[in-house]
């Protein structure tokens, strides 16, 4: 067993360490210019600024304009005025939202919300590698249909959709298209441009920055998206999400951002390599397989069943090492994953998977120190 006083943590996918450069960046916005953003003194200014250059850097990470970013509390928010604002300033047109089985509950929760407002949500089916079917997304598509939603990388599996034939189909349809990148910002190079998404979400605490701060991408040019305000007030973020804005997070998000831009490349091909040694001699444990796809998905992620064992009784026994069993967000919920499930797992083989998710503070030798643990841990009878 794992008696180090180390802790192994491997499960980047739920929230990561911050970097100590985005602390720096923040601490003073937490002490010397800690004025309101909003405020017209010097003070004020100051801390106006640091939003300014923030915005910058969030919207030079995804090849977009700064006017087009709107500051969050994280990907959970902007999900909620993406769907609901454009359910509600499009309603003109349709009623009619698409989205996939293996979204986010963020996303599902907030469709099963608008179904109870008279939309009607089509949820697409994945594949055994967790896939949409691009010809089953052609065919559900309708004239009255406002919005496709299919997120760039699955939290759980990993699996990368092929976002520009899917903003393509959309567009074609006279939809826009919303993609939750939560998993994806950071981690590779995206141009919401030349991909054709129209909005998009991100989260700071899911690449090094503090919880509670991500964004949303409200497309400006070449289509003028209009959502409608879930939160009124003092009228900002365009009048999109008014409230006070976290300054030192906001400016961590935007340090994490640019750092991500400058580093992304060289992290990527490390922590690949230690997944892949992660995976490969987990994968000599009698039993077990990888969940979804494996030459399609971020770099980062490992879904692994254990056919036969507990997935949460392996879990309490690694007492130093932090590995998922699904979402952090459903953690407390005691059925199988809607993900596994979703692409063909038994509700046994679902209970029997574990997700691992590196992150760039991880090493070789933490990987072959869980894979001794998990080595011992399958051997036990329980």
């Amino acid at each position: 067993m794992n008696t180090s006083k180390e802790n192994i943590y491997f499960d980047n996918n739920a929230t990561t360490q911050i970097d100590e450069r985005v602390l720096d960046a923040m601490l003073p916005f937490l002490t010397v210019n800690f004025a309101n953003a909003s405020s017209t003194h010097h003070l004020g200014l100051k801390a106006n600024e640091g939003v300014k250059n923030a915005r910058v850097q969030v919207a030079d990470l995804i090849c977009a304009e700064e006017n087009e970013i709107i500051f969050t509390s994280g990907s959970t928010e902007s999900i909620n005025i993406a769907l609901k604002g454009v359910a509600e300033n499009y309603s003109a047109k349709g009623k009619h939202i698409v989205t996939v089985s293996t979204e986010h509950y963020a996303v599902l929760g907030t469709c099963k919300y608008l179904e109870s407002k008279g939309y009607e949500i089509t949820y697409l089916t994945v594949n055994s590698f967790g896939l949409i079917d691009l010809n089953e997304l052609k065919n559900v598509l309708r004239a009255d249909t406002i919005l496709v939603c299919v997120m760039y990388a699955n939290n759980e599996i990993g699996v990368i959709q092929p976002v520009k034939e899917i903003a393509q189909l959309a567009h074609d349809a006279g939809a826009l298209y919303m993609c939750d990148s939560t998993q994806a910002v950071g981690k590779i190079e995206i141009d919401v441009d030349a991909l054709g998404i129209d909005l998009l979400c991100m989260s700071g605490h899911k690449m090094y920055a503090p919880k509670g701060v991500g964004a949303l991408y409200v497309r400006q040019h070449m289509n003028h998206i209009k959502l409608t305000a879930l939160t009124h007030g003092g009228g900002h973020e365009k009048g999109l999400r008014s409230g006070t804005l976290n300054v030192p997070s906001i400016v961590a998000f935007g340090k994490a951002c640019e750092i991500s831009q400058q580093e992304m490349k060289k992290d990527g091909e490390r922590i690949s390599t230690l997944r892949n040694e992660l995976e490969n001699e987990l994968l000599k444990i009698e039993g077990t397989f990888v969940n979804g796809k494996t030459d399609n998905r971020i770099y980062n992620t490992t879904n692994i069943c254990f056919r036969g064992r507990d997935a949460n009784v392996m879990i309490g026994r690694m007492k130093n090492i932090a590995v998922s069993n699904g979402s952090a967000c459903t953690g407390a919920i005691v059925e199988p994953s809607h993900v596994l499930v979703s692409i063909g797992l038994s509700d046994d083989d679902a209970f029997a998977s574990i997700r691992f998710s590196l992150g760039k503070f991880n090493t070789e030798n933490e990987v072959k120190s869980v894979v001794k643990i998990i080595s011992e841990l399958t051997q036990l009878k329980y």
